[in-house]
């Protein structure tokens, strides 16, 4: 029996490591499609409106089919849907390579975005399973491949897609190549998971019930998707249009502008690695708390600030807001530990779609307004980080 729960309370961090590096080319991928705002903005002479919809296309794609493959995956898991979902974004990366107009721009977006659909509840279900007893730090492992990607991307775009046009996207299908090549690799393990699925923790996992009462988990839930909306519509404001502020409060390059963008992304990285981890030793509900209204005071000062400072308040407040995505997450499959599939697409899919949403608000709000007043606007969103004091304790490790 000793030898038993050993086994079980193993992390597998070769297979973490893998849907990690799977999850950064994949998002690397992805986060070229904001990098390239300036270019599609100038060679389409777009407004900031149709540059709304263009993340909001995305995001929405991105995110309406993934609650319902995560709830198919708890029921059918599909050892390959990794590799079906980087095909499908392969595929819509090309669309994008050779894209003429507009409405192509779109359906290339809209197909890039379902693959993620597909690729992220299931790798995330990947990430719970090769875990053990560290689910905090699993789910960080995960996540900080999918935002190094992200702030891979914006890098890769300045130096490759900028100066060559956008036909120069169809190099990163290097990636997804090279991602499909590891996905296969963790395909193959779990597969012989569900061989042994009477032995595997996610049997184990789908016999666990709920430590509250079904009233008190909906309230939770509650509280975690309006902490989702307040990270995510912050973070919109600043992925999506970061780079023109700085281009219109301080006349930075395009270059120089997406460089700052990655200096952000790149602290997000490490804000959500230090959050997985800090949440297994001291609690979740604190991590929650302390990184979203811990974000607040530096966003307030941000759009208030000098050029040297405003780069340093983004880094701090990547590093802060970020760290909160894994806790949430864990904490919800904590919350319902029966379907970690459907709500690992569920707050995967809320991120997406929020983010889309409020991308879409805020390209809107710039148009009738200015660049500079949703930066005023956006740096409220954090203060709502107080309502994770209403979160109920998590019980001691079961």
């Amino acid at each position: 029996m000793e030898s038993t729960n050993r086994n079980t309370a193993a992390t597998t961090f070769s297979i973490l490591i893998a849907i990690s590096i799977a999850h950064l080319l994949n998002d690397a991928v992805q986060s070229v499609i904001p990098s390239l705002y300036p270019i599609l903005k100038a060679e389409f002479s777009l407004t900031f409106t149709q540059i709304g919809i263009i993340t909001f296309v995305f995001q929405v794609t991105s995110s309406i089919l993934q609650p319902f493959v995560g709830r198919y995956a708890d029921h059918h898991p599909q050892p390959y849907a990794l590799t079906f979902g980087m095909i499908v974004s392969l595929t819509g990366l090309v669309l994008l390579s050779t894209a003429q107009s507009y409405p192509f721009i779109i359906l290339s977006v809209a197909v890039i975005g379902m693959g993620s659909s597909i690729f992220h509840p299931e790798s995330s279900r990947v990430a719970q399973l090769a875990a053990g007893a560290r689910k905090g730090l699993a789910q960080s492992i995960f996540q900080v491949g999918g935002n190094s990607g992200s702030a891979i991307g914006p890098l890769l775009a300045a130096l490759i897609v900028l100066p060559h046009g956008l036909s120069a996207v169809l190099w990163f299908a290097l990636a997804l190549i090279i991602g499909l090549c590891v996905v296969s690799r963790v395909g193959f393990w779990y597969q012989k998971i569900l061989r042994t699925r009477l032995d595997s923790p996610m049997e184990r996992t789908l016999k666990l019930q709920s430590p509250f009462p079904a009233k008190q988990v909906r309230r939770a839930m509650a509280i975690l998707i309006l902490l989702t909306f307040s990270k995510q519509f912050y973070l919109a404001s600043m992925t999506s249009y970061f780079t023109f502020f700085l281009i219109d409060k301080f006349s930075l390059s395009i270059r120089d502008a997406q460089l700052c963008l990655f200096a952000f992304l790149a602290a997000s990285a490490i804000g959500i690695i230090a959050g997985g981890y800090i949440g297994d030793k001291i609690g979740r509900k604190k991590v929650i708390w302390a990184s979203i209204l811990g974000a607040a005071p530096f966003a307030l000062f941000l759009p208030y600030s000098g050029l040297t400072l405003t780069l340093i308040l983004a880094i701090l407040i990547a590093l802060v807001i970020s760290s909160a995505f894994s806790s949430i997450l864990v904490f919800a499959t904590e919350l319902k530990p029966q379907h970690i599939g459907t709500v690992a697409g569920l707050f995967f899919g809320l991120s997406f779609g929020l983010g889309g949403i409020g991308a879409a608000f805020f390209g809107w709000l710039a148009e009738t307004t200015s660049i500079r007043f949703v930066f005023q606007v956006s740096t409220l969103l954090p203060l709502l980080g107080i309502v994770a004091a209403f979160l109920p304790d998590l019980p001691a490790k079961r």
